[in-house]
């Protein structure tokens, strides 16, 4: 074939899969911060509806590391094309089903019990789906280019993010309250089968990494990947883990739970809120395009260095500034906000598959980037909530303050564990 058509498809299968993937991931974030709080859990009053639902966003973040587990090990004996195209299929049927949940004042109790083992299973099928998604893109990347192929799953993460929010936004233009909270929230969560099926379409058009089929042609797979990882790689396996908490806490904060926050506590409206999200999220897919060329023109680990420190800077600024209410304040602390995610986000399709060899890489770098977001995205997000109720808004931003340091620190203690440097096959 073709190399010009095979890149590019290989470059469509790790964005348009991604993007499904991500779509079905915050069509739940979203739906979260506005409606599941009354709708499945009841309680007395909003910003307790508001922590719980925040809570079951957060299930999926502890799913994730198992999922990335258990398709870290196929990918990694089987190879990434079979692993994905599953992923998917599982990602895809978990959102679509909650579309079809009663409520608890439907049901009771059982309600938000199934509404949890849905949310567990979007959470293990998205598990398995950056880190085999990243090496597709990485694997087949022309020399030079690591950076920028690396960087598609990456941009599929502002394209779900903006067709999710930009769906919840008609629906709260064109339906009254009563009729979104009733019913008008499932539509997102239906739409969710026709992506996913152009996703799989995509996704069955292509073939293996070269990197994986020439380690196999040198040795055979090792039995159980997760063993190897955790014997042998286990500092890169950490040091991965940390580099990528910045990113999942300046995007749930930036998004979930200022959503919550400024509609909830603040009065803003729905629209308002998510209109001001949409402009934001053009600045991260500015943020990742830019990593990604400036990391293949020096290292993905400077960039990712430097992305830790403007995090460090986010933090000093986020809280007061959510704090004051003003919306153009706001806008302002969200894009910028995303924007240094796009830094801290864009390199790690590169720079994860340098820390493992190819044999393991597919455990190793899902499981290091799946579990760093139970720490950024599940624990900070439902940590801020309870800030937040406490008074506290303008504290907010000290955890990504925190969350900085470690990423900065995980890049550091890479640097000298780095067990694959070469990516690709001469």
């Amino acid at each position: 074939m073709n190399p010009v058509i095979q890149h590019r498809r290989i470059l469509a299968a790790a964005l348009v899969g991604t993007a499904v993937e991500f779509y079905d991931f915050y069509v739940y974030a979203t739906a979260a911060a506005l409606v599941f709080g009354p709708l499945f859990f009841p309680s007395e009053s909003e910003s307790a509806q508001l922590l719980l639902s925040l809570m079951s966003f957060g299930l999926a973040f502890f799913a994730r590391p198992v999922g990335a587990i258990a398709f870290g090990h196929f990918g990694d004996r089987i190879g990434r094309k079979s692993t994905l195209v599953f992923s998917l299929m599982l990602m895809g049927l978990s959102t679509l089903l909650i579309a079809f949940l009663p409520t608890y004042a439907m049901i009771g109790w059982v309600a938000p019990l199934l509404l949890c083992i849905l949310r567990f299973g979007q959470g293990f099928g998205l598990g398995g789906e950056w880190g085999g998604a990243a090496l597709l893109a990485v694997e087949n990347a022309p020399r030079g280019w690591e950076s920028r192929f690396g960087s598609a799953p990456q941009l599929g993460a502002p394209v779900g993010f903006l067709a999710a929010n930009g769906l919840f936004l008609l629906l709260g233009m064109t339906l009254n309250d009563a009729d979104f909270v009733a019913w008008g929230w499932r539509i997102p969560f239906l739409l969710s089968a026709i992506l996913v099926g152009l996703g799989l379409w995509v996704r069955l058009r292509i073939g293996e990494t070269a990197a994986f089929r020439e380690a196999l042609e040198h040795e055979a797979p090792p039995a159980v990947p997760l063993g190897t990882v955790m014997r042998f790689h286990w500092a890169p396996l950490l040091a991965g883990g940390a580099g990528v908490i910045a990113c999942f806490a300046i995007f749930y904060l930036s998004t979930a739970f200022a959503l919550g926050h400024m509609t909830t506590v603040r009065g803003l409206g729905r629209e308002q809120m998510l209109g001001v999200q949409l402009a934001a999220n053009t600045f991260l897919a500015i943020g990742i395009v830019v990593a990604a060329v400036w990391a293949d023109k020096t290292t993905p680990r400077r960039v990712l260095a430097l992305g830790a420190v403007g995090t460090i800077i986010l933090g000093f600024v986020f809280g007061p500034v959510l704090a004051s209410g003003s919306l153009l304040s706001v806008f302002a602390v969200l894009g910028g906000g995303l924007f240094v995610m796009g830094l801290v986000y864009g390199p790690l399709g590169a720079w994860l598959p340098t820390l493992f060899p190819p044999l393991v890489r597919y455990t190793g770098i899902s499981i290091a980037f799946n579990a760093g977001g139970i720490i950024g995205g599940a624990l900070i997000s439902i940590e801020a909530q309870r800030m937040s109720m406490a008074g506290n808004i303008a504290l907010v931003g000290m955890f990504l303050v925190a969350a900085g340091i470690v990423t900065l620190a995980g890049v550091l203690i890479a640097r000298q564990h780095s067990a694959a440097p070469q990516l690709l096959v001469e």
